[in-house]
């Protein structure tokens, strides 16, 4: 979604454990969760601009991270079958040498549609759950399950652009045109 914006980056994937903390909020987790891998990479790339998210989804207020097995994201689908779930992005940028950072979580709603076994089943062949928080990505195939979606869509796919875009301007970052 950077790129198709027009940014120019690079990528860095931190080796850090998420945050799996039953005590914060579904927004508290996903911005510790980015803040943490922002931070890592800041202190091996110190004189980088360093965006970082991290995306979970929310039933009833009970936090979906990513499944650990196929069973677990199958559990996870018939869960979310019919109903109406939240998905929140938490997004960290910060830039050591400018001594400044930003920071904001998204949260957007989103309806499935009725899934029996077969249409999981389905799906589960022409997508990975198990790297997805929830179990699913609202790219590509995701319409085959997904209803709606009340808010920003790319904050379902995983990063909000448009407070994205806002907050590395506040960096002196812009898109090319």
């Amino acid at each position: 979604m950077l790129r198709r914006a027009g940014f120019t980056f690079e990528v860095a994937v931190p080796q850090i454990d998420e945050l799996a903390t039953p005590h914060l909020s579904l927004r508290e987790l996903t911005l510790a969760n980015a803040s943490r891998k922002a931070g890592l990479i800041a202190q091996e790339r110190a004189d980088a601009v360093v965006l970082a998210a991290d995306t979970l989804v929310a039933l009833d207020g009970e936090i979906i991270g990513k499944p650990r097995h196929i069973d677990e994201a199958r559990e996870i689908l018939r869960r979310l079958s019919g109903r109406v779930h939240d998905v929140c992005t938490g997004v960290f940028v910060v830039a050591r040498t400018q001594r400044k950072f930003a920071s904001f979580a998204e949260i957007s709603r989103v309806r499935f549609r009725k899934l029996n076994d077969q249409a999981i089943d389905d799906y589960f062949c022409k997508v990975n759950p198990l790297d997805k928080a929830g179990a699913y990505s609202a790219q590509g195939k995701g319409g085959e399950i997904i209803a709606s979606v009340d808010g920003s869509f790319t904050n379902v796919v995983g990063l909000p652009m448009e407070p994205t875009i806002a907050a590395l301007a506040q960096f002196g970052i812009y898109p090319r045109r």
